[in-house]
């Protein structure tokens, strides 16, 4: 969290996530209605950890990519692909870590975002069963 963030007991990670998308994407955070945070999640690449906060798009605007140093590009994708079978893939970095990944929008989703979508799917009873052997291995620069 930054210092403008507040503090990281109370309303700091749900302010960090506002305006770190708004600083990537452009989203404009009046149109988003919170729900919560999830558990804290360790980036092994990184060594972050970082907060998830689960939002509700109320009033979608237009989006798009602010900092092509932090954001490659943005899209919305329905639920409905990120739960298909056909859709998921097992991403395997070149230092050798693995985790889940969504071939959706002619498009690669893996890392932190995958993580998230992942366990949400699988927690809200949304995933089915895909081929955790069916592998997409990442650039070296990834």
């Amino acid at each position: 969290l930054d210092p403008e963030d507040g503090d990281p007991l109370t309303t700091g990670p749900l302010r960090a996530a506002l305006r770190e998308a708004e600083e990537e994407t452009g989203l404009d955070p009046l149109g988003v209605q919170p729900f919560g945070v999830l558990p804290k999640l360790y980036i092994p690449v990184s060594g972050f950890v970082v907060t998830p906060v689960v939002a509700w798009w109320r009033d979608p605007t237009p989006v798009r990519v602010v900092d092509p140093g932090e954001t490659a590009r943005v899209f919305t994708v329905p639920v409905a692909d990120l739960t298909d079978p056909a859709n998921r893939a097992t991403a395997v970095h070149p230092l050798g870590h693995a985790g889940p990944a969504f071939l959706v929008e002619s498009a690669l989703v893996w890392g932190f975002t995958a993580g998230v979508i992942d366990r949400i799917l699988h927690y809200a009873g949304w995933e089915q069963p895909w081929d955790r052997t069916k592998q997409v291995t990442l650039d070296r620069h990834a």
